[in-house]
C-alpha cells in the first residue's frame, strides 16, 4: 500500500491542517473485497473532509469515485487474525479492506478515526467551516448539471435520501458557525451600548474640553463622541463570515438540487406504476372473462371431490387427511432408511456452462418465461415483514414462512413465502438440484409419477407430474413449465441471482383427465450466495458461502377442499418439504467442488 498525506506524522495534533483545523487529506492504495469471483482487488481509497471514497484507480479519479462512506456513523473494525486487514460498517454496508503491511493499517485506522471524531457536533472544528467554500460550489454546481444523467445511470431515490442527509449534516454544522458568529456580534453590539451608556454618565465628571484616557474628542458641531475600535466581524473567533455566507448558500443550493432531482425519480416511478396498474387492470379483464367461462368445468371437478366429502363432516375430513399424511411419514423415513444403507452410485448431469442459463430462450414460450422470470424479481425479493397483509406462521431458525389468506368462490388461493439461509452451497447448486428431472425423486416425496412432456432448450422444460392422493380428497396432477436461469447483477458489489420458476402451461400431449384434478401452480426458488473472505490467502472453502433462499408458491388447487383442511397442510408441509430440500443438497455437495 502507498500513503500520501499532505503532513506525515505520528501524533494526531500533526494530523491536522492548522490553517482550517481539519484533519489532511489522507489518500492510497488498499486492497478491497469486491466480490467471491474477483476477490481482493488494488483501489485508490481517498479520506477526506470525513468521507471515505475508493476510485478503481489514481488515473480515473476524475471519472468519479465509485463508492463512498460517510464516516460520522461508521463503525470501524480490525480483523482478528489478519494483522493487515480492517473492516468498515455503516449500517447494513460493510467494506473489506487490507494493507500492506501493520503498520499503514495502523496509520489508516488512527486517521479515519480522527475524521469520524472530527466531524461530531459541538466539536471544537464544527463551528469552523466545514471543507472547502471550492469544493462545496462546485459540488453543488456538479449535482445540478448531472441531476438527468445520474438517473439514466440508474441513481435510485435511497441514494438521494443518503445525499440529502449528508447535506442536512453540512448545513446544521454550518448554521452553528453561523449562529456562533451572529451571538459575538450581538456581544459585541451589546458591549458597545454598554460603553456609550458609561460615556453619558461620566460627561458631568469630566470637562468636555478634557480626553481621560483618549477617550473623548471633539466633533464639528461641538459634541463629544466616544473613541472605540468596532467590532471585526473578521476577528471574532476566526470566522469568516462572507465565506461562510457562500458556503451556506452552496449547500442550500446542493439541497435544492437534489430535491429536485427526488421529485423527478417520484414522477417517474409514479409514471411507471401507473402503466404498470394499466396492464395489470387488462390483464385482470382477461381473466376474468377466462374465469367465466371456466366456471362451468370446475363445477364438474367440485362435483368429484364432493363425491367422498358429502358422506363426512369437515372435521372427519381433517382427521382423515392427518392420518393419511402420518401414513406417508412413516413410509418416507422407512424409504429414508433403506437408501442410507445402499451404495448408491452416483448420477452426474452434466451442468451447462452458465451463459445459457444467463440467455433468453427462443422457444415459443421464451417471452412468458421473461414476464414470470421479472415479476418474481421484483415483487418475489419484496420484503413482507412489515406488511400486514402477510401472516407469519411458522418461524423455525433461519427459515420463516409467510401467508396471506386468499379465498375466490370458496377455492383457498393462499400465497406462501418461505425466506431460509443455508450454509455451505451456493445459489447455483440449489437450485441446479431443485431444476433437475433426474434427482427429482430423490427428494421430492409427494410425487407419485412424472415423465418430460417437452425439452425447450437447455434450460427450460415442461414437466407433467401426478401427486400422491391423500384421501379422501381427489388425485391432482400438475402440467408446468420449468426453466432455471441466471439473473446478473448489476453492481460489482452485489450477488448474482439463481432462480427456478415453475408455472402452469398447457400442451397438447398432456390433456386434463377425468382420473386426477388439474392443479395450477405458480412456484419460483430464487437464491442468492453470500461469500465472506477468507481468512489471509486462504481459498474460498464452503464454510465462506452462505446461499439465501426465498421460496414463493401461488397453488390453485382446482377443485373444492375444506380451507382448515388446506391451510394446516400446507402449514405442516411446507416447512418439512423446504428442510427436506436443503438438507439434501447439503449431502449432495458435501466434499464436492463448489459450484458458482
Amino acid at each position: 500500500t502507498w500513503i500520501q498525506m499532505s503532513e506525515k506524522s505520528s501524533s494526531s495534533d500533526e494530523d491536522v491542517d492548522p490553517e482550517s483545523g481539519q484533519p489532511v487529506e489522507l489518500g492510497g492504495i488498499l486492497s478491497k473485497w469486491t466480490n467471491y469471483i474477483h476477490g481482493w482487488q488494488d483501489r485508490w481509497v481517498v479520506l477526506k473532509n470525513n468521507t471515505l471514497s475508493y476510485y478503481k484507480s489514481e488515473d480515473e479519479r476524475e471519472y468519479g469515485c465509485r463508492g463512498s462512506l460517510c464516516l460520522s456513523k461508521a463503525v470501524i473494525t480490525p480483523h482478528e487474525f489478519d494483522e493487515c486487514r480492517f473492516d468498515i460498517s455503516v449500517n447494513d454496508s460493510v467494506w473489506y479492506l487490507r494493507a500492506e503491511d501493520p503498520e499503514h493499517r495502523l496509520q489508516w485506522i488512527d486517521s479515519i478515526e480522527l475524521h469520524k471524531a472530527e466531524s461530531g457536533y459541538g466539536s471544537e472544528t464544527s463551528l469552523r467551516r466545514h471543507g472547502s467554500m471550492l469544493s462545496l460550489t462546485s459540488a453543488a454546481s456538479a449535482l445540478s448539471s448531472t441531476s438527468t444523467s445520474s438517473f439514466k445511470k440508474g441513481h435510485r431515490l435511497r441514494e438521494k435520501l443518503a445525499e440529502m442527509e449528508t447535506f442536512r449534516d453540512i448545513l446544521c454544522r454550518q448554521v452553528d458557525t453561523l449562529q456562533k458568529y451572529f451571538d459575538n456580534c450581538a456581544d459585541a453590539v451589546s458591549k458597545d451600548e454598554f460603553q456609550r451608556d458609561r460615556v453619558e454618565e461620566d460627561e458631568d465628571d469630566f470637562p468636555s474640553s478634557t480626553r481621560p484616557d483618549g477617550e473623548f474628542n471633539h466633533n464639528n458641531n461641538g459634541s463629544k463622541e466616544k473613541l472605540f475600535s468596532p467590532a471585526s466581524p473578521k476577528g471574532m473567533n476566526g470566522i469568516d463570515f462572507k465565506g461562510e455566507a457562500i458556503t451556506f448558500k452552496a449547500t442550500t443550493a446542493g439541497i435544492l438540487s437534489t430535491l429536485s432531482h427526488c421529485i423527478e425519480l417520484m414522477v417517474k416511478r409514479e409514471d411507471s406504476w401507473q402503466k404498470r396498474l394499466d396492464k395489470e387492470l387488462e390483464k385482470r379483464r382477461r381473466v376474468e372473462d377466462a374465469y367465466k367461462s371456466a366456471v362451468n368445468e370446475l363445477k364438474k371437478n367440485f362435483s368429484n371431490d364432493k363425491e367422498n366429502t358429502f358422506l363426512i363432516n369437515e372435521d372427519e375430513f381433517f382427521d382423515a387427511v392427518e392420518a393419511a399424511l402420518d401414513r406417508q411419514d412413516k413410509i418416507e423415513e422407512q424409504f429414508s432408511l433403506s437408501q442410507s444403507e445402499k451404495v448408491r452410485i452416483p448420477r452426474l448431469t452434466p451442468v451447462p456452462p452458465n451463459d445459457v442459463y444467463s440467455t433468453i430462450g427462443t422457444h415459443r414460450f421464451a417471452s412468458k418465461v421473461e414476464e414470470m422470470v421479472q415479476n418474481h424479481m421484483t415483487y418475489s425479493l419484496q420484503d413482507v415483514g412489515g406488511d400486514a397483509n402477510w401472516q407469519l406462521v411458522i418461524e423455525e431458525g433461519e427459515m420463516k414462512v409467510y401467508r396471506r389468506e386468499v379465498e375466490e368462490n370458496g377455492i383457498v388461493l393462499d400465497p406462501l413465502k418461505a425466506t431460509h439461509a443455508v450454509k455451505g452451497v451456493t445459489g447455483h447448486e440449489v437450485c441446479h438440484y431443485f431444476w433437475d428431472t433426474s434427482v427429482r425423486l430423490d427428494w421430492e416425496t409427494t410425487i407419485e409419477n412424472f415423465n418430460v412432456v417437452e425439452s425447450l432448450s437447455d434450460n427450460a422444460i415442461i414437466v407433467y407430474q401426478t401427486h400422491k392422493r391423500v384421501w379422501p380428497a381427489s388425485q391432482r396432477d400438475v402440467l408446468y413449465l420449468s426453466a432455471i436461469r441466471k439473473i446478473l447483477a448489476t453492481n460489482e458489489n452485489d450477488p448474482d441471482t439463481w432462480l427456478v420458476c415453475n408455472f402452469s402451461v398447457d400442451h397438447d400431449n398432456a390433456q386434463p383427465t377425468v382420473r386426477c384434478v388439474r392443479a395450477k401452480i405458480n412456484v419460483a426458488m430464487i437464491c442468492q450466495t453470500l461469500v465472506s473472505p477468507p481468512e489471509g490467502d486462504k481459498e474460498i472453502s464452503r464454510d465462506n458461502i452462505l446461499c439465501k433462499i426465498t421460496y414463493v408458491a401461488n397453488v390453485n388447487p382446482g377443485g373444492w377442499a375444506p380451507a382448515s383442511v388446506l391451510r394446516a397442510v400446507a402449514k405442516r408441509e411446507y416447512p418439512k418439504f423446504l428442510k427436506r430440500f436443503t438438507s439434501y443438497v447439503q449431502e449432495k455437495t458435501a466434499g464436492k467442488p463448489i459450484l458458482f
